[in-house]
Order: structure tokens, then sequence, then C-alpha cells
């Protein structure tokens, strides 16, 4: 049984209610402010108290008020013990939902002064990334985050379905100063006084749609834009390039007033700000709209400073990534036996992640040239053990996904292998690149995306479900979409060694159990079925559903007897480009089930379609086709095994579709 959590005030958070108006102060007058993310700072949540009291912090509880009229109502002494309830009911939540725990503790004071000052949803305000904004949806009537990221439940992210608060989901970062300044135009055509407000993180702001918005922003005299830069120095991993180190030295004052990067675009510069001061941020945010209204005014910037992981210790510890993301878990410290299991206890889980981080660093020793790059997420796409071994040849280039490609281009053109290491989902901000940098110039680029189809959790902007319409468009570009780890392990050198662009794509989670062919062909690996035979359906499989067909195909069997039809499963290994092996089997089946877990109109199985439809006659018409996948929609979060049995991608589903062209 988990004990209640009890807060403690940290010391270095001021609860006096006098503060004097914050300008930017001369280096030599401002004390530095700690860096987010240092060795275990003061916490400001005790460790467990088996008693629960929230007495023994030195003040009572205050409930979270049911919407911002409400917080803003409170006197400015009840706001300490807000913030610790907060933390403790965040705490509580994530423990059994999982989510993104770090960074949503570190904005907890930042969040209720933006309440406080601006009036949402009259004043919008953009959280970007959009995962730090649990403390918003539990200000703005949502204190329980009911089922969160659960199917039905609350989203991860902003959701405009949610609350009228809610303005941009904003999960691939970097993109709210330009909506921010979007909506401020908008209003001031309309006559609309309201200003607007774009919350970003440092890590976000090494985009380059958030520094383009920053130029523009600095040119727009008049506008009511006020950006909060939330400087807790880290995305997943520490913030990188010049700016994180003008950053650096703004926060230890080494910077001179006015000699900033922000007022030498022609910004109004505030901070840096101590982001758990609740006394600090009041007239600093007061100061930041005053600016904000000054019609002969440029954009604000107001520089505020904060912990990821502030007020759990373990969090703040925690020096991978201050808990960033966490699935549920006990409050209460591990036990030793957990920390160190015993010799006997079971092998914990491979994942595709860890398989992927096998292999690249195989393939990097046996291989100078090859050079693997993040867009800032080295240890989530499975790059740290090479980090760790080769740290010269991993490259972290920030949250700039076309960056990355662009910069692997050029490494291939100098003679370099590059892998680029990418989440799915995050391949659709470097489209451009791939496109026409990569593929026009028939660059020797290999991507690999993990998170590859569905995911589940953490909802429509996070599945990897476009990837393969997008290779499929790419002309030149191979693909590997392996069915188990071991293949994994195989594809990436096969990537390596092909000539133009290559994908190797793979999903969330653990390996399922290896599932070896039963026959190699041109065509592929069969899995299922006698190649040799009259095919009357030829299953397609694509990547990680192959179990499933293969399950499917062998239900069909077991109910028919011998005498049933002959259903052959078929891994085509590279999936693009479509060889005319697997066309010629594909023309010469009776029918012919593709199963993706892609948007079923776009990528493989439609690719096949087309192909066959092309060669098809009057006298040689072409078999009937199924092309199972993703339903071209937004899907909401929920399990991955609901989503893909939703769609039809589960055995269940998969059966159903081969007795549907059988007839």
């Amino acid at each position: 049984m988990r004990s209640a959590v009890v807060i403690e005030e940290d010391p270095r958070v001021s609860t006096t209610q006098e503060h004097p108006v914050v300008h930017a102060q001369p280096a030599a007058s401002r004390e530095a402010l700690e860096p987010a993310g240092s060795a275990v700072p003061g916490s400001l949540l005790a460790d467990i108290d088996a008693t629960g009291d929230p007495a023994q912090s030195g003040q009572a509880d205050v409930e979270i008020p049911g919407d911002p009229a409400a917080l803003r109502a409170l006197p400015p002494g009840d706001l300490p013990a807000l913030a610790r309830t907060l933390r403790r009911r965040l705490l509580e939540i994530t423990s059994r939902s999982g989510g993104h725990l770090g960074p949503n503790l570190g904005v907890v004071e930042l969040t209720i002064a933006l309440h406080r000052e601006f009036d949402s949803p009259r004043e919008a305000i953009v959280f970007d990334t959009g995962h730090q904004a649990y403390v918003h949806k539990m200000l703005t009537g949502r204190a329980g985050l009911e089922g969160l990221r659960s199917a039905g439940g609350v989203s991860g992210y902003p959701d405009r379905g949610e609350s009228e608060h809610d303005v941009v989901e904003n999960s691939h970062a970097s993109g709210s100063i330009a909506w921010a300044h979007g909506i401020d135009r908008a209003r001031r055509l309309a006559g609309d006084p309201a200003t607007t407000v774009a919350v970003i993180g440092d890590g976000a702001l090494t985009g380059g749609v958030g520094l383009e918005a920053l130029n523009e922003l600095a040119s727009d005299i008049g506008t009511r834009t006020v950006v909060v830069l939330n400087d807790n120095t880290r995305s997943y991993a520490p913030t990188v390039g010049g700016l994180a180190r003008h950053l650096q030295d703004l926060r230890d004052g080494t910077v001179s007033a006015g000699e900033d990067l922000f007022t030498a675009l022609g910004l109004h510069y505030i901070g840096p700000i101590d982001g758990h001061d609740h006394a600090a941020l009041a007239p600093a945010l007061a100061q930041a709209r005053i600016a904000a209204e000054d019609p002969a005014s440029s954009g604000v910037v107001l520089h505020v400073v904060t912990r990821k992981g502030a007020g759990f210790e373990r969090a703040e510890a925690d020096v991978m990534d201050h808990w960033h993301a966490t699935g549920p878990f006990e409050i209460e410290p591990p036990t030793e036996a957990e920390v160190y299991p015993p010799a006997d206890a079971p092998a914990p889980t491979t994942t595709w992640t860890a398989c992927f981080g096998e292999a690249v660093l195989e393939a990097a020793r046996a291989d100078g040239r090859v050079v693997a790059l993040s867009a800032a997420m080295v240890d989530p796409v499975g790059l740290t053990p090479m980090q760790r071994e080769l740290p010269g040849r991993v490259l972290d280039v920030g949250i700039a996904e076309q960056l990355a490609m662009d910069t692997a281009a050029g490494l291939a053109h100098g003679g370099a292998k590059p892998v680029l290491a990418l989440y799915s989902t995050f391949l659709n901000r470097a489209f451009d690149q791939l496109l026409l940098d990569v593929a026009l110039h028939g660059e020797d680029v290999t991507v690999t995306l993990d998170r590859a189809g569905v995911t589940g959790d953490d909802g429509p902007s996070h599945h990897g479900i476009w990837d393969l319409a997008v290779a499929a468009q790419v002309p030149g570009a191979s693909l590997w979409a392996p069915r188990d780890g071991e293949r994994l392990a195989e594809a990436l050198p096969s990537a390596l060694g092909t000539g133009g662009p290559s994908v190797v794509r793979f999903p969330k989670g653990a390996c399922p159990s290896e599932l070896p062919a039963t026959a190699r062909i041109d065509a592929g690996d069969v899995l299922a079925g006698d190649p040799e035979l009259p095919i009357d359906v030829l299953v397609v499989s694509i990547g990680a559903l192959a179990h499933r067909a293969v399950e499917a195909a062998r239900s069909l069997r077991e109910q028919a007897g011998d005498d049933g039809p002959n259903v052959v499963v078929l891994d085509p290994v590279q999936a693009l480009p479509l060889s005319s092996s697997i066309v010629d089997l594909a023309a010469s089946a009776g029918a012919v089930v593709t199963v993706e877990d892609g948007v079923a109109e776009r990528g493989i199985g439609a690719a096949l379609a087309v192909r066959l439809a092309q060669r098809a006659t009057m006298g040689t018409p072409m078999p009937p086709v199924r092309t199972l996948g993703v339903i071209q929609e937004f899907i909401p979060h929920a399990k991955r095994d609901a989503i893909l049995a939703e769609n039809g991608l589960d055995a269940a589903g998969i059966e159903a579709s081969i007795r549907s062209v059988l007839g």
C-alpha cells in the first residue's frame, strides 16, 4: 500500500508577498540562478511520511480551485500550500497511469502564476511542448486528471475537446510562439486588446520554427505576445548548442543587461526569474503584460528558470531525464531487492528500442564510418550504449529534425554512413529534407523509426501511422519493417549497405518471440501456407503484425482442415521498393490481403494494389485486394491492442478479412 505524500517547503522558495519590480539587472549585481537538474537541490517535496499529515509541513493543504477565477481569488499566502497539493496530486495520479511527471513537477509555481495574471481562455496560453500542461489542466476544471492517457479519459496533451482553455495540442515542439503570435495578430485585427502567451521550453526553442517565430515577433511593433521561456536546461536530455550556452550565461549573470540575444533581436527581455518563487513570478508576469501592452514595443520574452522534477527527490536526482516520462510506479522508494533483483529473477523483457541499440552499436564497431544522429532523444531512441562507448560518433542536434536530416545528408556526401534515429511521428517534420535533400541527391542515409505504427497512450500526435505512406512516396527509398528482434538485427546492416535513403521502422514496447520462416522465396519469407501450391489467399504482412497474421491463417486452417484454402502469409522483409517477385506472386493468387499498422489508403498495400491494377487486363484481371491498416483519421489515446482490434488488425480481424475475400 502506498503511503501518503507529505510536502515540505523549499527554503529557497520565497513566501514573502513584497517583491520589487523585476528588471534585467547588470551582471555584477545579479545572483546566479542554479540551473535545473543539478544534483538534488533543496526539494519541494519531502520523502514519504506514513502519517500523511499535511500540517507537518507547517501549513494546511489548499484544495485545487475549480477554475482560474477561483485561483485568482486565493490570497498569495495560500499559494505555497496549493503548489504542495498539486505536486502530491501529480504524484498520486501518475503513479497509477504513468505520464510526463518531471516536466509538470517543474512548472507548478509557473502555471499558478500564469493563470493568476492572464485571463484564460480570453487570453490564450499556448504550452510548448504540450506535455507540460498537466498543472494547467488541473487548474482549469480537471483537478483529478480523470483517466489520464486512457481511452475516454484526459489526454496527456492539451485537447480542445476537453476544455476551452486548451488551445494547441503541441506535442511536436517549437510551434507555440508562431501560434501565439498568429492568435495575437487575429485579435488585433478584430480590435481585441487581449494578451497572448506562449510557454516554451528551452529545449523546444532549439527547433527552427521557434527561432523563426522569434525573428518575426521581434519585427512586429505593437504585438501583445508574451513568450515565457521555461528554462530547465533540458528536453529529454540537456539542451545543446549555442543558445543553451547563452541561457547558461544569463543564468550565471555573465551577460550584461541589454547584451542578451533577445534584446539584440529587438525583443523586450525580462529575467532570469526563479520559476519556483511565487513572489518573484507575480511581478515579473505583471511587468511582461505591461511591456506587451506598450504599442511602441515588440514581443516580450520572460526568462524563467525551473527545475525539471522539482519537489520529488527521486526525480531531481535522476540524471538521465529527471523522470521526463514514466509508467506506473510505486511512490515509496524502491527496495534493495527491486534495485538489485536476485540472480534467479526472470530476465527483463527485451524491447525493440534495446534491440536497435545493440544493432547500431555493432554496426558502429564494425565500420568506423557509421555515425548516429538524434533530435534531442539520444536515450529514448536507444543510442545511449553507442554514446557511452563511442561518444564522438553520436550527434544530438536538439529538437530539430529538419537539421538532423540535412546534417545526415551532408555526412553521407562526405563519406560517412549516417543513421538518423527518430520516433516515427517526428519523421513528418523532416519530409521535405528526406524527399528533396536526401532522396533527390541519392544520399546514403539510413533513418530508423522507433514507435512506428499505433503507439497508444500519447494519442493522435504520437501514433507512427504515417511513415509507410510517406516512404512509399519517396523515389528510390528502401524500407524494412522487421517482424521480430532477430529480423531487426538483420535489417539495419542491410539498410546501411543499400544505396540511397533507407528506412527501418519498428514499434514501441517488447519484442515478440522470434517468428522463423517456413520457407524463403524470391518474394520474401513464407510464414504460413505452401507457396508451391496454388495460393487461394496471399497475406502480405508488413512488420510486427506478422504474429497476428500467422495466427489468423492457422485458425482458418484448423477450422477448415486439409481441404481448406491455401492461405500463404508472406513477409516481404524489404517492403520497399516493391519487387517484381512479390507483384508476380500477388497476381498469381486468388486474392490478396495486406496487413500493416499504417494508414490503409496510402501505404504498402495501397502501392501493391496500384501495381496490380496497372498490369491487369480484361483477359487477366487483378485479384481482389483487401488493404488492412489504420483508418485515415486522428486516433485518440487508448491501448495499442484495443486500437488494432478496432481497426481489424488483431488475429480475429485479419481472419475475418481473409474469409471475406474468400466469399
